[in-house]
């Protein structure tokens, strides 16, 4: 890497197949509640228990693009890292995450085109092992050529 690259980058010179880079973080309720803020999202389901409770899930759950900011983040700080540029997104909800939840995120490199720096990255959540999200994300990846 050069030295004028930023730290966290991966150019697209060094990225290979079937690289993964993961982070996990706790759900609160201040992220839930701050995310609706940024949002306007104000989805009882997300912020009211009483509400929540009444509904299929049982109780409060976090936005599903909460959850899938998380993936952004290992794309954003790991995998390309900083410098890289989101093209595109596929998302499946599978589960809730709820308040107090332990998200693991994590990407992993599937197909890759150099000459276009574009990289396909699989995407996953899970809670406990249990998968909450899953999708793929179309990058572009930055370069020494480029910098």
């Amino acid at each position: 890497m050069l030295d004028n690259m930023p730290r966290g980058t991966i150019c697209i010179e060094d990225i290979e197949m079937g690289m993964t880079r993961d982070l996990k973080k706790i759900v609160t309720h201040e992220d839930i509640e701050l995310f609706a803020r940024v949002t306007t999202d104000h989805n009882p389901v997300h912020l009211d228990d009483a509400y929540a409770q009444d509904t299929i899930f049982e109780g409060r759950i976090a936005h599903g693009m909460l959850t899938a900011g998380l993936i952004s983040a290992v794309i954003g700080e790991q995998l390309p890292g900083h410098g890289s540029v989101y093209l595109g997104q596929s998302l499946k909800f599978i589960a809730p995450v709820r308040p107090g939840d332990m998200v693991h995120a994590k990407v992993t490199v599937i197909d890759m085109n150099i000459a276009k720096r574009r990289v396909k990255l699989d995407c996953l959540c899970s809670v406990d092992g249990k998968r909450v999200l899953v999708g793929e994300a179309n990058v572009l990846a930055p370069s020494r050529k480029f910098d």
